[in-house]
């Protein structure tokens, strides 16, 4: 039986602050309630939801003002990182979206990696456009070049093999019902 809850914060796949939704008995025991991101929902609450909903509207102004004026600062931006590479130049192990999380971070810009939308983590050497989905749903892209850690040996093409040379009187088939001899 799921719990009917009051959100006091935003929890991200869940909901928004103000809104009563429904949890697993288990998510809002261990999680929700401890952690005072929700409250079980009763008459109480349900009058408190109000004053909540009218705060998340004024908090959600301002998020999506931030998060333009952020988006703005990181358009056409392109940040770089470096790899450990073989010396055919593959890399070990990928870039995620935790490690380009620090990267923007390092860098100064508050993103979590919950932010960084990839399909799936980026495993070759060159550059990437990397989604942004900042709060309120705002979206951006950054440029980001992934460097191998040393010099990459350019690979020697194989000798293509020469034709054999028949030797003579050798057979050689030309269609299914048809054979010559080389003389």
């Amino acid at each position: 039986m799921k719990y009917h809850l009051l959100l006091l914060e935003d929890v991200i796949n869940h909901g928004r602050k103000g809104q009563l939704v429904y949890a697993a008995p288990g998510y809002a025991r261990n999680y929700l309630l401890p952690r005072g991101k929700a409250l079980l929902a009763s008459q109480a609450t349900v009058r408190l939801q109000e004053k909540l909903q009218k705060e998340r509207q004024e908090q959600s102004i301002k998020d999506r003002k931030d998060s333009m004026e952020l988006a703005e600062k990181l358009k056409g931006k392109m940040f770089e990182t470096v790899v450990k590479v073989d010396p055919d130049g593959h890399m070990y192990g990928s870039v995620t979206a935790v490690e380009i999380a620090q990267i923007l971070l390092a860098e100064g810009y508050m993103i979590d990696k919950k932010n960084v939308v990839l399909a799936h983590p980026i495993r070759a050497i060159g550059n990437y456009q990397v989604r942004l989905l900042l709060p309120e749903q705002v979206e951006a892209s950054i440029g980001l070049e992934v460097k191998p850690d040393r010099k990459i040996e350019k690979k020697k093409t194989a000798p293509k093999k020469e034709e054999a040379t028949l030797e003579e009187g050798a057979e050689v088939k030309m269609d299914d019902n048809e054979t010559t001899t080389s003389s």
